[in-house]
Formats: C-alpha cells, structure tokens, sequence
C-alpha cells in the first residue's frame, strides 16, 4: 500500500488510523490492519470504495448476499464479452473461407454496441432495477409491441439524458403553473400540453399497442410501494395540482389539433 491510498482512504472514512502521534503521523494498529486487509481483498474481487464502505459498515452477515450479487455482475460481464467474441470468431472462419466478410463485420459492430449500452444502462440503474423494469415491462406489453420497441434505433446514454431533462422540466413547468392558477387554455400551458404530447408520440409513434403498454407500465409503477420502485420518480411527477393542470391543458390542446 502507497502512502497516498492510505492518506485517501482516511480521507473518505474508509480506514482511519486509531491514532496520530504528536507530529501528525497516523498510528495504526492491528485492527486497523485486519480492516486494511479486508478492504485489499473485497477491492481485488472488483468492488467499488463506495461498495466497501458500505459492505463494511453494515452487517458481516450480509457478506455472503453481497459476494453473490458481485459474481452475479461478473458472470453477467464474462457474458457481454463471450458474446463479443463468438462474433468475431464468427467473422473470422467467413474471412478464412473467402466469404464477404462485411456484413459479419458489421454484426459486430452492432454486437458491441449493444453491449456498450448495457454498460451505460449499469451505470444509472443496478441490476435490481433492471430486473424490476423488465418485470414491468413484460406484464404492461404485449410481446407484438416489446418487439417493435427492441426493433427500434439504439437507445442511447445522450437520448436518455435528454429525455430525463425533457420530463423534468415539463414537471417542473407544470407546478409552477398550477401554484400560478395559471388557465390550461393558456399560451405557457398550451406549449407544455405541445411538449407533454410530443414527448409521448416520439416514444410510442402513435402507436395503440405501444400507447396502452405505456399506460399500463406506469399505472403498474405507481402501484408499487416507493421502497420498491425501480427508481425515484419525484423528479418527473408534477404533482396533483400539476397534473390536473397538465390533463386538461392536454385536452384543450388534442381537442383544438
């Protein structure tokens, strides 16, 4: 260990010494130690500091759950990369029989596009989450519109950052307008209503199979108790005062379209 890890991992609570002498030297002892070597090793099997600490201030008990759902993660990662490489294996026995190779190239490229999406989706979502939003997703769609939706150009981390933006903001908007007595008839709430269903017909398509598969996965959602949500939705929910404004804002816009 460098003495600057050790100095950072005091910083961030992770180990601090027990003592410190009279010219500011950290004094560890051999519990400090034993923690040390508890924290090499849960690094060494690929958790994250934040996921030590963490492991390490709760229940040694859970030490088992949390080796599972790591193996769990690295089984799911060994899969993403095998499948990477049956793909250019693939590609490489068509070159070597003198095949045209490009359109196995390109199932390549297309494979390891996939796979870097679910890597970015790892970042903002567990993989309990995940679960929990294909749960949800298989009993709100039919299997004829979850096969659209997959066929669809690849959701990508930027489409999604500006999608969250998109829906806060109509949020944001419309409780504000609400807290204003703001008329739903309005200019600045007809251009939310615009927003509101121009968001919806670029994800559904006006499509009706999509629409009431939409529909239903939010209405199963809510029905959720909050510790089991698959994330925080406070963000993008504009309240009861908002939504009324909201619907009827969208009323007047669809009746006068």
């Amino acid at each position: 260990m460098s003495l600057r890890t050790l100095r950072y991992y005091d910083r961030v609570g992770l180990l601090s010494p027990a003592q410190h002498t009279k010219a500011g030297y950290r004094l560890y002892t051999e519990a400090d130690l034993f923690r040390l070597q508890q924290i090499l090793a849960l690094k060494f099997l690929g958790f994250s500091l934040a996921e030590i600490k963490a492991c390490l201030r709760g229940d040694p008990q859970r030490l088992p759950e949390v080796l599972a759902q790591q193996k769990a993660m690295l089984r799911e990662k060994r899969s993403h990369l095998e499948a990477i490489l049956r793909a250019i294996e693939e590609t490489e026995a068509l070159l070597q029989a003198g095949e045209c190779g490009w359109e196995a190239i390109a199932r390549v490229i297309q494979v390891i596009q996939m796979e870097q999406k679910k890597e970015w989706v790892k970042k903002h979502f567990t993989d309990e989450q995940q679960q929990k939003m294909e749960e949800l997703s298989k009993s709100a769609y039919t299997e004829e519109a979850r096969q659209k939706l997959a066929q669809r150009a690849e959701w990508t981390e930027a489409d999604q950052q500006r999608a969250s933006e998109q829906w806060s903001y109509l949020a944001t908007e419309a409780r504000r307008l609400a807290a204003a007595g703001a008329d739903p008839a309005g200019p600045e709430a007809q251009a939310l209503a615009k927003l509101k269903c121009d968001l919806l017909s670029a994800f559904t398509q006006r499509d009706p199979e999509i629409e009431a598969g939409l529909k239903q996965w939010w209405g199963s959602f809510h029905a959720l108790p909050h510790e089991q949500r698959p994330f925080d939705s406070a963000p993008y929910d504009p309240g009861p005062e908002g939504s009324a404004l909201l619907d009827q804002a969208v009323s007047l816009y669809q009746g006068g379209t």
